[in-house]
């Protein structure tokens, strides 16, 4: 008994993949600051080249990211990115993106309602639904503060 233990335990070890932590946090520094430098530049771009004010220049660039990370997580590239860039490329908006896309894309084959409808937001629902949450117990803590003179 004590020897499939033993067993066991050598093969857990064995195809548990390794992870070092700081090569994982160089990957994902690389990896964010290179989506958000990308998103400065079509920014800075729109701005000298058309003129656009920075709040325009920067919504625009906003929408080139979205789309460029659901054509990449079509052609599946940007699960590529995720898995070399970890968390770099999960954080920004393209990551979010990609998590409303990714589900959508796996069920599609189950049609347009019980497939792409009910599972696209099984990802990004959850990061939607308690973002709301918090905003709202924020807002009322808030309000409540400045009802009773707590906050100005």
């Amino acid at each position: 008994m004590e020897l499939n233990k033993q067993e066991y335990g050598n093969y857990v070890k064995q195809v548990t993949p390794m992870h070092s932590l700081p090569v994982g946090m160089v990957r994902a520094f690389i990896t964010g600051g290179l989506i958000c430098l990308m998103g400065q530049i079509s920014t800075t771009w729109m701005m000298n080249r058309w003129g656009m004010e920075k709040e325009v220049a920067q919504t625009w660039t906003q929408l080139e990211l979205i789309l460029a990370s659901v054509i990449l997580t079509g052609f599946n590239v940007y699960p590529k990115i995720v898995q070399w860039g970890g968390a770099g490329a999960l954080v920004p908006i393209t990551g979010f993106a990609n998590s409303v896309v990714a589900p959508a894309i796996e069920y599609k084959a189950e049609g347009q309602v019980f497939g792409v409808g009910c599972k696209i937001f099984t990802i990004a629902g959850p990061v939607i639904l308690f973002g709301v949450l918090a905003s709202w117990v924020l807002g009322a803590g808030y309000w409540i503060g400045q009802a009773m003179g707590l906050i100005g």
